[in-house]
């Protein structure tokens, strides 16, 4: 089965389902492509910022969304010895937002189906990307869950599929990887009652510990580890390990003690940034982690791939509203967003390296 459109957007992450309702709102034809066959599968990045708030409400989303369920965490704090040892209260009275994705997907997705528009194919695994004679991209090929194969034309390709990025690869763009030197253990277990929401830090064995409260009565757990150490950590005892967390948050000791009780209750992340050398390559851009994955540090990720989509729609409208030509205007968003990204790479690194000092008195 073929198609046709003017932009097909690879990814339905929040960064792509966001491009795809901004552009079909604007009547521009548009294709959402989405390998799963749901839409807000877990992401453990779901934390917005201001600059995120702030886009929603632009777009009249953030509204939907907070009737659904999302929570506002009041303030940062940084705890030593089992108990806190500095607060910092923010400025606007909250120091994040958690937004599960499935109600942030749910909310795009609802206000872009209204549009004709827009069309959204889940459960689409992309294989190809189709080019002319002039090396242009012009399409792609795909197989969809219970249909075969399918071609997509298209007038401009967007490649939002996340750090291992199908549409980065086949366009055979090189990515620069960076080390941080730790991985990531990251668990989820229920709040204990009369739990605050929060953003909690400590210092265990020099590696940073951060709780984040969630929507619904969780607190996600994240937890450095020295990179490629797992292996040789999972051989030693796992009761030692564990204690270390309950001494650092002893009012987590009881939903530790149920919801943590092995290794395997951990799901171990691999941590990197990564720029990748272009973003922009005949009439096909890469968006959110395909073009810049951040490190977990200070919530990056989320909100940068809101702001690439706001960008980004406003500079399509100006290509098939007042005819700008692709490549130049394409690249003119990576002119706009690139050195951005790598100064907060360079800032990801700063206060990665400056962690163990909120824990020095002054």
């Amino acid at each position: 089965m073929n198609y046709q459109t003017d932009v097909c957007i690879i990814g339905a992450g929040p960064g792509g389902a966001l491009l795809a309702y901004l552009l079909a709102k604007q009547n521009i034809s548009t294709i959402l492509i989405e390998r799963s066959d749901e839409l807000g599968k877990e992401f453990r990045g779901e934390h917005l910022n201001e600059d995120g708030e702030m886009i929603l409400k632009k777009h009249h989303i953030f509204e939907e969304i907070e009737s659904l369920g999302l929570l506002r965490m009041s303030r940062v704090e940084y705890w030593k010895d089992g108990r806190v040892f500095k607060t910092i209260e923010s400025e606007l009275g909250y120091a994040g937002i958690h937004v599960p994705q499935q109600h942030l997907l749910q909310s795009i997705n609802s206000q872009a189906s209204i549009h004709p528009s827009y069309k959204l194919m889940l459960g689409t695994k992309v294989t190809e990307l189709m080019q002319n004679e002039k090396g242009q991209y012009t399409g792609i090929k795909a197989q969809q869950k219970g249909r075969g194969e399918i071609i997509v034309e298209s007038k401009i390709i967007i490649g939002a599929d996340g750090r291992y990025s199908t549409v980065r690869k086949l366009a055979h763009i090189k990515t620069n990887i960076h080390n941080h030197g730790y991985d990531l253990l990251w668990a989820k277990i229920p709040a204990p009652a009369n739990w605050e929401p929060s953003i909690k830090f400590a210092l265990v064995k020099q590696q940073q510990v951060a709780l984040f409260s969630q929507a619904k009565g969780f607190v996600q757990i994240g937890w450095n580890i020295e990179k490629d150490s797992y292996p040789a950590l999972r051989k030693q005892s796992f009761r030692p390990f564990i204690q270390r967390l309950i001494d650092a948050f002893p009012s987590l000791n009881l939903s530790i003690e149920r919801f943590i009780t092995s290794w395997s209750d951990f799901t171990l992340l691999s941590v990197q940034s990564s720029i990748s050398e272009v973003w922009s390559k005949h009439h096909l851009l890469l968006l959110g982690d395909a073009a810049h994955t951040m490190t977990p540090t200070g919530a990056f990720g989320l909100n940068e791939s809101l702001k690439d989509a706001d960008l980004l729609s406003d500079l399509l409208h100006q290509v098939f509203y007042q005819n700008k030509e692709i490549s130049e205007t394409l690249r003119q968003f990576e002119q706009k967003r690139k050195p951005k990204l790598i100064t907060l790479e360079r800032i990801q690194f700063q206060r990665e390296k400056e962690f163990s000092s909120h824990f020095i008195s002054s």
